[in-house]
């Protein structure tokens, strides 16, 4: 038996007595405070994001803190916070009695985020109040349960904590070796211009009532570039295009040039097709440059962005007077080998920093639920 289950055992063994969070905590809603009303400083300022939305000179809560985000496209998020803050468009959930830890009573939350969030109102900007959530009903276990919760939980959080610091070091590193690695500093080392290397290929134009919602073939416009697709071609208009049209070869790189412009992915070959002009790809032989040795140059943007017109956009003369270093082809494959092994240790979700961070979550929430759970007196 572990301590948890010896102090329920001991403490309360018949169950646990749950009551609504608004007879054990008060809500207080933060000051109304804009960025030019305050004085630059290092106090986090809470108003409706994930994250401080900036910083001032003040605070008006100090300790262990939670907060619930009280507008916006956040509206319900809950934070934790044991630092002087300012607490803007949200509130404080502030204990008013002995009866609860304040860093199990974020576990709680936590653990009800969902429901929180459903709590959402107004057709406009979304909001959250505190009455909206005071019917909650939470457990209240002695306090040397809820410590013992704490301490376990946070175990977990803390150890997530770790693996972002440590994927956030890592992505740094990707990054300086990257730029290191993609400049001149081989004696064979040449510059050249995109259109020096290939030509800039993009597939015929489909028209919108060749697509539908349902069919065989994907067809990837600039909002689904690298997400799912929602529209489709027959597959004999694909087999038509590809074969009479430029099509992209398996490993070339497409590249956005609307939208999020200058992302990148890597046609994996698979039978799909993409809209003209807002997705292109170099078109070339591997002969002076490999195609992985292109998609992490174009992760440094090395073309200019046309912004004359209304919407800003990456035009195929802007691609072909971009200019890259090219090694030898021997050097290219190693620094691409570098290269992939830090992309795969910082982007890798099923094996990468990013999987075990994710599985640490997975983890931290079935033990949270586990752990929250108690038998109701």
């Amino acid at each position: 038996m572990n301590k948890l289950e010896e102090l329920i055992q001991k403490l309360c063994p018949n169950g646990v007595e749950y009551r609504p969070l608004g007879k054990v905590v008060s809500f207080n809603r933060g000051k109304a405070i804009t960025q030019k009303d305050i004085k630059t400083g290092e106090i986090p300022v809470i108003a409706g994001g994930q994250k401080p939305a900036y910083f001032c000179n003040e605070y008006n809560r100090s300790g262990e803190t939670i907060v619930i985000a009280g507008s916006g496209a956040y509206a319900g998020f809950v934070s934790y916070w044991n630092e002087p803050i300012f607490v803007s468009d949200a509130f404080s959930v502030d204990i008013t009695n002995n009866q609860l830890v304040p860093r199990f009573l974020f576990h709680i939350l936590l653990n009800n985020q969902n429901y929180i969030y459903s709590k959402k109102k107004g057709s406009g900007v979304p909001h959250v109040y505190g009455k909206d959530i005071s019917n909650l009903l939470i457990p209240v276990p002695p306090i040397e349960v809820q410590e013992e919760i704490v301490r376990i939980l946070d175990k977990f959080t803390e150890l997530s904590a770790e693996l972002s610091a440590e994927l956030t070091a890592r992505k740094k590193q990707y990054e300086f070796y990257m730029n290191h690695l993609l400049k001149c500093n081989q004696l064979n080392c040449k510059t050249m211009r995109l259109g020096e290397i290939g030509s800039v290929n993009m597939c015929k134009r489909i028209m919108k009532s060749e697509t539908n919602t349902q069919g065989s073939i994907p067809f990837y416009k600039i909002g689904t570039f690298g997400k799912q697709a929602d529209a489709y071609i027959s597959k004999e208009t694909f087999e038509k295009y590809s074969t009479l049209y430029p099509y992209p070869k398996k490993g070339d790189v497409l590249i956005s040039a609307a939208g999020t412009i200058g992302r990148t992915i890597i046609f994996d070959g698979q039978s799909a097709y993409y809209q003209d002009s807002n997705i292109v790809w170099l078109n070339h032989d591997e002969s002076i440059v490999l195609n992985k040795y292109l998609y992490y140059y174009y992760q440094l943007q090395p073309w200019a962005i046309s912004t004359g017109g209304t919407i800003p956009r990456l035009y195929n003369e802007n691609i072909l007077k971009a200019k890259i270093s090219v090694p030898s082809l021997k050097e290219q494959a190693r620094i691409v080998a570098i290269l992939d092994r830090f992309d795969k240790l910082c982007n890798d979700i099923s094996e990468g920093l990013p999987a075990e961070i994710e599985a640490r979550q997975k983890q931290y929430e079935y033990y949270r639920d586990k752990l929250l759970t108690f038998e109701e007196i």
